[in-house]
């Protein structure tokens, strides 16, 4: 009888965690805000101007990407060059 003792703490330590689980996971009204207080934030939100960091960074021009041949080479390792024949012996 003494051993059952030795589970006493993992089980309530479980019930409790399940109970925990069980309480984050309730059902919860999830619809969004549609107050008048909400849509005047979201008026105000999307009519502020930029800051001009933001609006120069985005009418920078982009550098040109070069096109993808679909084989990885390292950017480490050299293309090995054939030996030229000048360089041969006579």
């Amino acid at each position: 009888m003494e051993i059952l003792l030795w589970w006493l703490p993992p089980a309530a330590v479980t019930v409790i965690a399940m109970l925990w689980v069980s309480w984050l996971g309730r059902a919860r009204d999830v619809s969004p805000d549609r107050s008048e207080a909400a849509q005047e934030r979201f008026a105000a939100a999307i009519l502020r101007e930029l800051p001009s960091e933001v609006t120069s960074r985005v009418s920078a021009p982009r550098p040109l990407r070069e096109r993808s041949t679909g084989i990885a080479v390292r950017p480490s390792q050299k293309p090995i060059e054939p030996p030229s024949e000048s360089s041969g012996a006579a």
